[in-house]
C-alpha cells in the first residue's frame, strides 16, 4: 500500500467512522492533546483567511458551573421559558425531508433508551444531558464575531468538522451541541464573554462510554445518488 493509498484510507475511516456521542467516561484529556487538536482544525479553510472561530475550553470546576447553571434555567418552565436562541439554526416551518429525518433520529435515540412518546419527565432528563456535556471532562463553547456574515459561518462548519475529526483521530469522541444556544446569555455571563461574541455552539469531548446503548447510534446518511447530480 502507497503512501497516498495509507493516507486516504485512514481519513475515510476518521470520516466515516465519526459519530456523535451521547455518553462519556470521566478520564481526563491531557491538555496538549486538546492543544493539538485545536491546531490541526486551524488549518481549515477561511474565506481571506479570516478564521472566524475562537474557543473556549472547559474542564473541572468552571465546566460544571457552566452545566448547574443552564440546567438550573432549563429545570425551570419560566426561567426557560425567558432564554432564546440568538440565531436560527433550524428552520421555522419544517417539511420533508428534514423533518422525516429529524423525527427519525429523535426516535431512534429514544428507542434504545426506552422513553415512549408520551414519557416527557424522561424526554427532559435525556435533554439535559446536553447541558452536563453527556459526561464528558471536557466541554467546548464556539463563539464567532458578532460582525461576521454569513460566509464566515460557513468557514466555521469545515472548522468545526475539523476539530470533531482530529479528535477522533486521537481516540476521542465528540457530540457538536446547538442546544447550548438557547443559553447563550447566561454562557456569556459566566465565561466573562466580550459583548461582541455570539454563542455558534457547544462540544462535548472525552472518550465515549462504550457500555452506554445510546452511543451504539449511528445515523443513517443518503446515498450520493438522493443528493448529487453529475452534469457532464
Amino acid at each position: 500500500m502507497n503512501i497516498t493509498t495509507k493516507v486516504s484510507t485512514a481519513v475515510d475511516a476518521a470520516i466515516t467512522t465519526r459519530h456523535s456521542v451521547r455518553a462519556f467516561l470521566p478520564t481526563a484529556v491531557p491538555r496538549q492533546v486538546i492543544e493539538d487538536i485545536l491546531a490541526v482544525a486551524a488549518r481549515a479553510p477561511s474565506g481571506t483567511n479570516t478564521q472566524p472561530w475562537q474557543v473556549h475550553v472547559l474542564t473541572g470546576a468552571p465546566k460544571e458551573r457552566l452545566s448547574q447553571s443552564i440546567c438550573a434555567a432549563f429545570d425551570d418552565p419560566a426561567e426557560r421559558a425567558r432564554h432564546t436562541e440568538p440565531y436560527a439554526y433550524y428552520p421555522t416551518e419544517w417539511q420533508s425531508p428534514y423533518i422525516d429525518r429529524r423525527r427519525k433520529v429523535g426516535w431512534d435515540l429514544y428507542s434504545l433508551l426506552g422513553i415512549g412518546k408520551a414519557d416527557k419527565d424522561c424526554m427532559h432528563v435525556q435533554h439535559r444531558r446536553n447541558y452536563e456535556f453527556f459526561g464528558a471532562p471536557v466541554g467546548l463553547i464556539f463563539t464567532i464575531d458578532r460582525v461576521m456574515q454569513q460566509g464566515s459561518w460557513l468557514d466555521y462548519g469545515m472548522f468545526l468538522q475539523s476539530v470533531m475529526i482530529a479528535a477522533h483521530a486521537r481516540g476521542l469522541d465528540t457530540c457538536p451541541q446547538a442546544a447550548f444556544t438557547q443559553y447563550h446569555r447566561i454562557i456569556a455571563q459566566q465565561l466573562a464573554l466580550a459583548e461582541s461574541q455570539t454563542v455558534v455552539c457547544g462540544m462535548s469531548l472525552g472518550h465515549a462510554d462504550p457500555a452506554a446503548i445510546e452511543n451504539t447510534l449511528v445515523t443513517e446518511r443518503e446515498p450520493v445518488s438522493g443528493f448529487a447530480r453529475f452534469i457532464g
